[in-house]
């Protein structure tokens, strides 16, 4: 199968390239390298260095019988989507109808979309947040995720474009950004294994549901089989707060470094867990790596792969 990975020279969409071109698929990548990396990009993918939002895209559509999108590229920064919610739109949702659109006028089959699961949801009803959540955003990065979900109902519902959406909980592991301002496991590892010690924000109880990208990737490889439209929480139904991912991350660095809090972040999600019920049913997926060998992993990682 001829696939498209958006953002495929990035954290996740590489990882997703690799096993699609690993189980035998021709990768066709496009990434702006705004915050790719060069090395991440699989050599026997075709890349294209170009942005979801330009014109020339319709170029990769009619080289390529493309059948498959994997649509990763976004701004994934949610502070910056605060402090720009311009840039977001034109980003998130503007590059991702463009894809859309030349989707649907080069006989694209079908369409995988990265989306978010706890900047969906906000502070959840009840625990753990599941697909029919209510959906009540409290960012501009959580509402054009929102809405581009939208628009591929109405892509499905109009012009009959498959798609499955894919809310992911916190994503970790090897080759994320530590030098974003999203990503705390990246930003403490980076910072620790430098002898740098990084700050808590808040008490550091607040939770997030951390998921492995090896566990990702295996979601979007499930995907490609997967009947739509459909839309499946990616998580691990856990939650763990910042102060314990500092604790073993210090540990695994063999630092020892103590606690230091700042001030809290304002409007900061204080709990978020999704389950991950439905796509176990539907699809098989649970998550295989658990956040102790998943923080030991990842430490690892930087240690041997230092930015």
């Amino acid at each position: 199968m001829n696939i498209l990975v958006t953002g495929g020279a990035g954290f996740i969409g590489s990882q997703i390239a690799d096993a699609y071109i690993g189980n035998g698929h021709d990768v066709i990548i496009i990434d702006n390298m705004s915050t790719g990396v060069k090395e991440y990009i699989n050599p026997k993918a075709e890349f294209y260095e170009m942005d979801i939002c330009d014109d020339k895209i319709k170029e990769v559509f009619s080289k390529h019988k493309i059948e498959l999108i994997n649509h990763h590229a976004a701004q994934i920064d949610l502070r910056r989507s605060v402090e720009d919610p311009k840039f977001d739109i034109n980003v998130n949702i503007a590059g991702s109808v463009n894809l859309l659109q030349n989707a649907i006028t080069s006989g694209v089959k079908k369409f995988i979309f990265a989306s978010t699961g706890g900047a969906m949801y906000g502070e959840h009803d009840y625990f753990p947040a599941d697909e029919n959540h209510p959906t009540r955003p409290y960012a501009p990065y959580g509402i054009n995720k929102m809405c581009v979900e939208k628009y591929l109902y109405y892509y499905n519902h109009v012009y009959g474009l498959d798609y499955i959406v894919l809310r992911y909980a916190n994503v970790y592991g090897p080759r994320q950004n530590p030098h974003g301002e999203c990503g705390v496991i990246a930003i403490f590892t980076d910072k620790i294994l430098k002898e740098v010690e990084p700050l808590i924000n808040g008490d550091g109880k607040q939770t997030r549901d951390y998921v492995f990208v090896s566990d990702v990737v295996n979601a979007n490889v499930l995907a490609i089989e997967a009947k739509g439209p459909a839309t499946y929480n990616v998580a691990t139904t856990r939650e763990t707060d910042v102060n314990y991912i500092f604790d073993r991350i210090n540990h695994y660095a063999g630092m020892n470094f103590s606690e230091k809090h700042g001030p809290a972040k304002l409007g900061e999600q204080v709990r978020s867990v999704l389950s991950f019920e439905k796509i176990s049913t539907e699809l098989g997926w649970s998550p295989q790596t658990d956040i102790e060998t998943g923080l030991k992993l990842t430490t690892e990682y930087f240690k041997n792969n230092k930015r």
